[in-house]
């Protein structure tokens, strides 16, 4: 798995493990924490290699996960070209040994492809609304180049491939200086500080607990006759921004100042999944309320600052 040190892989890790698959997990760490699997440093079917997919590396599997990219806007505008060049030249060197060795493929996209979307919910189908130059491009179009480049491997190589569009996923082991909406607002919570709200606040998530999320990725990894289908995985429980505020702090049982700020450029203003094609095909839909998500959620953060 490419990106098994992150906070979604290390929950597919986790996953994978506890159904008694053995694991392999390449991560950089640029974003990636090797905190994230410690505890999987002594289980003797998981493994642990630093290394970047830009190189070419060979490993045995039956499945590959290319979950190996930065995913939050302050961590991909750091280095754009690294950003952009780990979605093209390092999916293209997972594809080349998904072809070598026959391993089955899965994709890790963005709901982020769709951009400030028009079309609501988005169905699998809607080709996007994005910015090629904005600031957010360089991860919006760095994911819809690996979704090209996998559909035109299927095509020409024959890769048993397939793409997940993951929409807004939340739960521990996030980083909290990564800007995400759930954490950002747990974080200022415990610290006492403000919630930084972005324009209004009528702007919109849909937030998928992360157990759900990974159990949508196992679905689409072992289901068969899916090479070069798309999959929308997320929560189509649509609240705004204040809304969410309001809802962590209920859970927290805290009070936070509203803090507004500017709107940042190319910031999709409604965002909701159509999940009607994982549901049909997969079977798949999520099944953690958002407050016993953030409930999870706000558990695990008081719990690591408590040991801090």
């Amino acid at each position: 798995m490419a990106g098994g040190a992150g906070f979604i892989g290390s929950h597919l890790c986790d996953r994978l493990l506890s159904d008694g698959w053995s694991v392999a997990c390449l991560d950089s760490l640029i974003t990636g924490s090797a905190a994230n699997v410690e505890h999987l440093i002594r289980n003797p079917l998981f493994s642990l290699r630093v290394g970047d997919i830009r190189h070419p590396a060979d490993w045995d599997g039956d499945i590959i996960f290319n979950l190996a990219s930065p995913a939050s806007p302050p961590a991909y505008q750091r280095d754009r070209v690294l950003t952009l060049t780990t979605n093209a030249e390092g999916t293209r060197n997972l594809l080349e040994q998904a072809r070598r060795t026959g391993a089955r493929f899965v994709q890790a996209s963005t709901s982020e492809v769709y951009g400030d979307p028009e079309e609501h919910p988005q169905r699998e189908t809607y080709p996007g609304r994005v910015n090629p130059i904005g600031p957010r491009s360089c991860y919006d179009e760095g994911k819809r180049y690996a979704e090209a480049l996998v559909v035109a491997a299927v095509a020409e190589w024959g890769v048993d491939a397939r793409i997940a569009r993951i929409f807004n996923t939340y739960g521990p082991r996030m980083d909290p200086e990564d800007g995400r909406v759930v954490v950002t607002f747990i974080e200022r919570l415990i610290e006492g500080k403000p919630l930084p709200v972005f324009g209004d606040g009528s702007q919109t998530r849909s937030l998928c607990y992360v157990e759900d999320l990974v159990e949508g990725l196992l679905r689409l990894a072992t289901a068969p006759g899916l090479a070069g289908e798309v999959f929308n995985l997320g929560n189509p429980d649509e609240r705004t921004i204040l809304e969410l505020a309001e809802a962590v702090q209920r859970v927290a049982g805290r009070r936070g100042e509203i803090e507004f700020l500017a709107l940042p450029q190319d910031d999709p203003t409604r965002r909701c999944p159509d999940i009607t094609k994982a549901g049909e095909t997969l079977g798949w839909s999520p099944r953690v309320p958002l407050e016993e998500g953030l409930r999870r959620t706000w558990d695990w953060y008081k719990d690591q600052h408590g040991r801090q």
